[in-house]
């Protein structure tokens, strides 16, 4: 054992993996980052959990805390510290049938959620990768594939379960903790480490799925064609597309899904989109929904998928913002660009009810670069259409910094959310680089002495 991880507790002993550990090489890094801790903890229960974090502290080490490790910001491993590994707490229990309540553990992947949930009719919108990690999604946002019609995976959260940073386990829904409950709700990274959530599912079975190909039209008319029409859909419509480039020119690849039991109301409801350019490719099938988060996408996190991420939320794309999204595509920069439909049940939350204040913007936008390409051609590709979003959705941002937090966390929310991580977490164990501008592999901090009491 590493020098590092001297003096483990015997309530760890067996549970933490370090270098000379066959499993390490699968366990150090993220989804998009390699890096090299001392060890990492995979906890069976909620005791072990906070053991750890008295641990660390004990120790200083620096925490990272991982659910899944898809985070783009690499945020869920780190160099020389301890990385708390949620895997192990993976359960899916549905506790009320009739209302679709479930009990989720955090490291939990979001395949198995669906293919738990499928027996009972039930579903949950909750990102568009199977692989993705219950704990991080569902304290960010959440935009899934049923986003329109079911809202953000965070306004179907009904309680949560919370390791604060002293090591007391505490509940939290809208009437017992409700500071705590709004700030997981959007911005949980700088508040604990939330370990279960109580979500609340809604019934269906399959979905009509579009899967079409399209020739992007360099004057940005596709994309601002494709936006218009899902921010006035029938909100059992919702999208998702990539942007990429095609020689010279620009193709579309949509995946639209469909919130309906038939193909006779999906196709009526995919139609317009095939007018939104020249279609090389195009099916519309009726699929259970489980089909569009499988199991077959469960994969160890190794790094292999390099790159640098930021994006913006954007209330219309009209034409001058369409062709900026289109030329971050097809200039110098090469960047690829997702689009996700918002609105809908989105924007039916009021913008004060959670942590995550965007609830009047109907497109994100996710705009990437990959090596060679470095993060100067990333910001020189996105410029144009930076300066025309209205604010950013934290799960798609791989340089937390200020500037960042001020786009994601905007006036009063911005406000409330620090005020609230400094009394849950007054000795910044769990401070996000969004707040120090100082990113590290792990975005946290650990800081010396014992746990303290919470602040009130």
């Amino acid at each position: 054992m590493s020098r590092a991880l001297a003096r483990v507790p015997d309530s760890l002993t067996g549970q933490i993996v370090t270098p000379g550990d066959r499993r390490y090489a699968q366990l150090r890094s993220t989804y998009t980052t390699t890096a090299s801790p001392a060890g990492v903890l995979l906890p069976k229960n909620t005791a072990q959990v906070v053991a750890a974090i008295r641990y660390a502290r004990e120790q200083r080490l620096p925490i990272a805390v991982r659910s899944g490790g898809h985070g783009l910001s690499g945020a869920s491993s780190n160099n020389g510290g301890l990385v708390i590994d949620l895997s192990m707490l993976n359960r899916v229990q549905v506790l009320h049938e009739r209302s679709g309540l479930f009990r989720v553990e955090a490291g939990a992947r979001w395949a198995n959620v669906a293919k738990a949930l499928a027996p009972y009719g039930l579903v949950i919108s909750s990102g568009d990768h199977g692989n993705v990690g219950v704990g991080g999604l569902a304290t960010g946002g959440g935009v899934g594939w049923l986003v329109r019609s079911s809202g953000l995976t965070i306004d179907r959260v009904r309680a949560v379960e919370v390791v604060l940073a002293d090591g007391t386990l505490v509940r939290a829904d809208a009437e017992h903790e409700p500071e705590l409950f709004w700030l997981v709700r959007g911005a949980g990274a700088g508040a604990g480490i939330v370990v279960a959530f109580e979500i609340e599912a809604t019934e269906q079975r399959s979905v009509g799925v579009a899967q079409l190909v399209i020739e992007a039209h360099p004057d940005g008319r596709t994309v601002r064609d494709w936006a218009g029409y899902l921010a006035q859909a029938p909100r059992e419509l919702s999208a998702a597309a990539v942007l990429f480039s095609e020689g010279r020119s620009a193709l579309m690849s949509i995946t639209a899904v469909v919130a309906a039991e038939s193909l006779r109301r999906a196709r009526p409801l995919v139609e317009p989109l095939l007018a939104i350019g020249k279609v090389l490719e195009h099916r519309t099938d009726l699929l259970p929904y489980p089909t569009l988060v499988p199991t077959a996408h469960l994969h160890p996190n190794v790094g292999q998928q390099r790159g640098t991420t930021t994006n913006g939320l954007f209330t219309e794309l009209g034409d001058a913002a369409a062709r900026a999204v289109t030329r971050a595509v097809t200039g110098p920069g090469r960047a690829v660009i997702q689009l996700r439909s918002l609105g809908g049940a989105v924007n039916d939350v009021a913008p004060e009810a959670t942590a995550y204040p965007h609830r009047h913007q109907n497109t994100l936008v996710i705009a990437s670069t990959f090596p060679p390409q470095s993060g100067a051609a990333l910001d020189a590709a996105w410029r144009s259409a930076a300066g025309r979003a209205d604010g950013s959705y934290v799960n798609f941002e791989s340089r937390p910094d200020p500037a960042a937090f001020a786009r994601i966390y905007p006036g009063e929310t911005g406000a409330r959310v620090r005020r609230l991580w400094r009394r849950y977490d007054p000795d910044g164990v769990f401070r996000p680089a969004l707040l120090t501008g100082q990113p590290t592999r792990s975005g946290q901090s650990t800081r010396s002495g014992q746990p303290h009491r919470r602040r009130r």
